[in-house]
């Protein structure tokens, strides 16, 4: 996918194990945002797992919580602190 300006869109992970790609956020609140659609696509077809790693208190927006439903099992939360 590319920009507007055409320039092409990419995401990075915070780390990477043989089963699992980490996702480290700091916020109260995540949607399904490209960077997590991206690396859920990519946990998917490297036969691995998305874990985002989060905040007390964290609550998940609609979106991520459609996501997480669509794809049962790729996609796992861990609440830090």
């Amino acid at each position: 996918m590319k920009t507007g300006s055409g320039r092409p869109r990419g995401a990075r992970a915070d780390a990477e194990t043989p089963t699992e790609i980490i996702l480290v956020k700091n916020v109260r609140s995540l949607r399904a945002t490209y960077q997590v659609k991206l690396l859920a696509y990519l946990a998917k077809e490297r036969g691995k797992s998305l874990v985002l790693l989060l905040p007390r208190g964290f609550a998940p927006h609609e979106s991520l919580v459609n996501l997480t439903e669509r794809f049962p099992g790729l996609i796992r939360t861990e609440i830090e602190g």
